[in-house]
């Protein structure tokens, strides 16, 4: 039956999200016609106003029609749910899903939409419930060194697993260590998902089976400031979880934003500025919060709260420095070798500069302060060779020994 509700829900939501789309699109497009009848810049005629209006009601006719049927659609889906038969999970479904939350996924949440994902620890891509029995019957050996490993935007828990190796996998095997994996919309807000980890984590620690010796976090890229988001509130509210947390290593996250997402606030404002390119702005401001908290790495609530996040108002971030009861370690990546010109190494992995995945800063009250032999660069890597790179790999264990 869980199969069948799967795909039940999957395809009520993608109707609601198509739906959705098209009714904005509609909105695009008067929108354009607008600016292309009745420019600005020109006085109205009574012609010109009777056209717009004639239109006008045909757009929302269009608008009328799409959600009428959307809704008889999903009602329909709804019935039809049991008799839709089962549905396998593959990796590339789960990829798309995962990129549709990172996209949009603060609307999905929003709109209660089914394709939105829940947070939730996994293991082999299945849930956990947090509870003793659940994680006993996952896994027979289970011990008290707990690995937990944190993805990146637009992915999820079973990326981590490139061309045949699994930093996870392999550390716990050799470690000794109980591995799982977390699996989170990377559409919402930053510390939104950094609210709902510390309460997960939480939860995971006391329903533990064993006493729990230590607990470990591997994050990649924005599951870097997931986790650091979590351990601030985490201590702010002293959780038990946080008593466990004994290391954290940071695979290119983007400590203090990344520069594409910069870029495109700055897009964002120059067609708002442009009459004709005005309606495609709308466009560009698609992207999900969790997007556009990468922009300077939004932390907490305060960060973005009161703010319109697609305004240019520079890095108004609160300082959140690292715990110095956590060993922390830090990796960037640089696409270019080590000998490459300085504007490459700049860039980093392209994604991510060397700087921010680093936790420098030109300002020093927001400097991370990472120990120098708990940083490391890997040259001729890119932003997702990290999850499987050999020396990375080899690193990560070095520092975990």
């Amino acid at each position: 039956m869980q199969g069948e509700k799967s795909k039940g829900s999957g395809l009520q939501g993608l109707i609601r999200l198509i739906s959705d789309a098209t009714v904005g699109v509609t909105d695009l497009v008067e929108d354009m016609h607008h600016q292309v009848v009745r420019p600005p810049v020109l006085p109205s005629t009574p012609i010109l106003v009777m056209v717009t209006n004639v239109a006008g009601f045909t757009y929302n006719s269009v608008r009328w029609s799409t959600r009428f049927i959307s809704g008889g659609l999903d009602k329909i889906l709804g019935q039809l749910t049991p008799l839709l038969g089962d549905l396998k999970t593959t990796d590339q479904r789960e990829a798309i899903h995962a990129a549709l939350n990172g996209i949009v996924g603060d609307y999905l949440e929003a709109k209660d939409n089914p394709l939105q994902i829940k947070m939730q620890v996994r293991y082999q891509a299945e849930a956990i419930p947090l509870n003793c029995k659940s994680i006993e019957a996952v896994y027979p050996s289970v011990n008290g060194k707990i690995l937990l490993m944190v993805h990146g935007s637009c992915m999820n828990d079973i990326q981590w697993a490139q061309n045949g190796h699994n930093h996870g996998a392999a550390i716990a095997r050799e470690l000794d260590m109980t591995p799982i994996y977390l699996h989170y919309n990377s559409g919402r807000h930053i510390s939104l998902n950094g609210r709902s980890f510390n309460e997960l984590l939480e939860g995971l620690v006391l329903s533990w089976p064993v006493p729990v010796e230590e607990l470990v976090i591997i994050a990649h890229s924005m599951g870097g400031l997931v986790t650091r988001s979590a351990m601030y509130y985490g201590q702010q509210q002293q959780k038990t979880w946080t008593e466990y947390l004994a290391k954290v290593v940071f695979l290119g996250t983007p400590h203090h934003g990344a520069p594409l997402e910069r870029i495109g606030n700055y897009l964002d404002v120059m067609l708002e500025n442009i009459p004709y390119a005005k309606p495609f702005a709308r466009l560009g401001k698609i992207r999900s919060a969790g997007v556009t908290d990468l922009r300077y790495g939004n932390l907490i609530d305060e960060d973005w709260q009161d703010n319109d996040r697609f305004e240019i108002q520079g890095d108004k971030r609160n300082t959140i420095p690292l715990s110095p009861q956590i060993a922390c370690y830090s990796i960037a990546a640089v696409i270019e070798k080590e000998q490459g010109a300085a504007f490459s190494q700049m860039l980093g992995d392209r994604l991510v500069d060397v700087k921010s995945a680093l936790g420098q800063h030109q300002d020093p009250a927001k400097n991370l302060d990472f120990k120098a032999e708990n940083t490391w660069v890997a040259y001729e890597n890119t932003h997702l060779d990290l999850l499987n790179n050999p020396e990375v790999y080899d690193k990560i264990k070095s520092w975990l020994v």
